[in-house]
């Protein structure tokens, strides 16, 4: 798991330097630097996030790394624009405007899960960078053909991103607790809630045999199906005004 700082991890950045060493270092460039950034985060944590430590993983001295960014925070937006594009890796908006956004969402939570250290500093950032205005001209271009005129598309393409960081920084963050932490959280509701006296908590108590049965794939996917759903209600309004439905 992502910020336990295990022994292979630390195994894994000797032989790296020792291979950087030897001769065997590719050229240093900001992709290779947010590339190895990321990977750095998935074995040891956001703590690791130094340009000292990123230099020793990567086997540069640390000064060369400013050259390619000027301080923490554009490596952050930087590794915020790579999850992004990794994201759209192979993605082509499909001829319907809903299973566009659905795809894409989808897309984003998996990358992030993938990579929860490095979500979890990503969440909250606007990169103004090239994968995170393509995605915002894909969303912009779906709701479009939904029917929504500029200035509301603006407002359902925030609601919609919004939406998808706020869910995976969530599920990010739990995923960087410990093992123990997972574990007890998880258990909760197949043992505190379920002996939850009934006098005092009726409804928890009706419903205790289901609480541990709904996962966190089924919660998102009904949670993004009811968002989706709304939108397309609202698309339909603006349809109606036209005198014609939603395009797509």
């Amino acid at each position: 798991m992502a910020g336990t700082g295990s022994g292979a991890g630390v195994r894994g950045t000797r032989r790296r330097a020792a291979s950087s060493r030897a001769g065997g270092r590719p050229g240093l460039s900001p992709e290779r630097i947010v590339d190895g950034c990321i990977a750095l985060l998935d074995e040891q944590g956001a703590d690791a996030l130094t340009f000292r430590r990123i230099g020793a993983y990567l086997g540069v001295d640390p000064t060369a790394l400013y050259r390619h960014f000027r301080d923490k925070d554009e490596l952050v937006l930087a590794v915020a624009d790579r999850l992004l594009a990794r994201s759209m890796e192979d993605f082509a908006p499909s001829g319907d405007w809903r299973g566009t956004l659905r795809d894409m969402l989808v897309r984003s939570r998996e990358v992030y899960l993938a990579h929860p250290e490095a979500a979890v500093l990503s969440v909250a950032r606007t990169t103004r960078r090239p994968a995170e205005m393509a995605a915002v001209e894909i969303i912009l271009g779906a709701l479009a053909d939904a029917g929504f005129p500029p200035e509301e598309a603006v407002r359902y393409y925030r609601v919609l991103v919004d939406f998808i960081l706020s869910w995976s920084g969530l599920e990010a963050a739990f995923l960087t607790l410990d093992q123990e932490a997972q574990s007890g959280d998880d258990g909760a509701w197949s043992r505190e809630y379920a002996g939850a006296p009934a006098d005092r908590y009726p409804r928890i108590a009706a419903a205790s045999a289901y609480l541990p049965t709904v996962g966190p794939q089924e919660n998102f996917e009904l949670a993004l199906d009811l968002l989706l759903d709304a939108v397309e209600v609202r698309a339909g309004r603006f349809g109606d005004r036209d005198g014609a439905g939603p395009r797509g």
